[in-house]
């Protein structure tokens, strides 16, 4: 199958295009830079250079340029996202919902069979007390944070568009995590550095997902799964928070065993605080202690996968161990 790839240079497109190429798929991979370029021509793929912005942009002939690539292609894979903790809303629709909802329509109208739209757990992340385990028919709320919020935004467009002959899959990863992973560098760092903290000791429970399990279900979505259903995506096994960071963290160089604890009672309220003082600050980043962290660290939240293991015969094959394994075998010398 020929597949169209966004976000093809970063931590999951690079899995997304290892995995692919290894199940006999050609990637033609959308790359903004003669960089990334190169990180998806090594990863397998055939770099299309040209940027999502394109298609939002005054002058169409840019988007011209690469999107006729879609006319080969029968599936496209959206992964490309800013993925920001902190900010407001109209960046994020700016950067993730429009480019979303134009490649998906620049999709149906090329004769695209299948839209596989990488989305986020965040979509569900709110202030409310929801069920300690969400499936896809709990109500998302209200997210916390903008990113969530477009998100859920941005699936609810596509799903509300009239494509025939175009399935449009929806995956809901929570935290994405295996080697190569960036996302954990200003956490060991602050943990080296003192200023890492948990929240009653890391003994509410997360839900996460391996960047394989991942491509693995992605790649189960070109062939499986319903039309305009959303699946949420995990490793199937949640744990304890300070359980999953404290192995992670230490591939990275960071040690965990001596990290002060703050209660629940005393971090939200002044996270609530920080958070909407940063706010009227307008801050471009945030606070040490914010909303969403406190929504995270201080709430047992994880995700039923009945759905993805029916639909797309979903198994996850990278356990934990193995993959903290991977990590610490890959990690770079110190």
């Amino acid at each position: 199958m020929d597949i169209f790839l966004t976000g093809g240079s970063g931590f999951v497109g690079q899995h997304l295009i290892t995995r692919l190429i290894a199940d006999g798929h050609s990637v033609w991979a959308l790359a903004r830079s003669a960089g990334a370029a190169r990180h998806v021509e090594q990863a397998g793929a055939t770099p299309v250079l040209g940027d999502l912005a394109d298609l939002c942009g005054p002058d169409p002939a840019r988007a011209a340029v690469w999107s006729a690539v879609l006319d080969r292609c029968e599936a496209v894979i959206h992964s490309a996202a800013r993925m920001e903790f902190w900010g407001p809303d109209a960046g994020f629709e700016r950067d993730n919902h429009r480019p979303t909802v134009a490649l998906f329509t620049a999709a149906a109208s090329a004769g695209v069979k299948r839209f596989v739209l990488i989305s986020a757990a965040a979509v569900s992340t709110d202030r409310r007390r929801t069920p300690e385990v969400v499936d896809e028919a709990t109500p998302t709320g209200r997210s916390i944070i903008a990113y969530g919020r477009v998100k859920l935004a941005t699936e609810q467009a596509l799903a509300r568009m009239a494509t025939p002959g175009m399935t449009l899959i929806t995956l809901r990863p929570p935290f994405i995590w295996g080697r190569g992973m960036t996302t954990l560098r200003d956490a060991a760092t602050a943990a080296a550095a003192g200023r890492f903290a948990w929240i009653d000791g890391g003994r509410h429970i997360m839900d996460f997902v391996h960047v394989d399990n991942l491509a693995t279900a992605t790649a189960a979505a070109l062939s499986r799964g319903y039309d305009r259903k959303v699946y949420y995506v995990t490793d199937g096994t949640p744990m304890p928070i300070r359980d999953f960071f404290t192995p992670v963290l230490e591939t990275m160089g960071a040690d965990l065993s001596h990290v002060r604890s703050v209660p629940l009672a005393v971090a939200s309220p002044v996270a609530r605080i920080l958070d909407r003082s940063w706010r009227l600050l307008r801050r471009p980043t945030p606070p040490p202690l914010f909303d969403w962290l406190v929504a995270i660290m201080g709430r047992d939240r994880s995700y039923d996968i009945s759905r993805a293991r029916a639909d797309l015969d979903y198994r996850p094959g990278v356990p934990f161990a193995a993959g903290v394994d991977e990590m610490r075998a890959t990690a770079p010398q110190r």
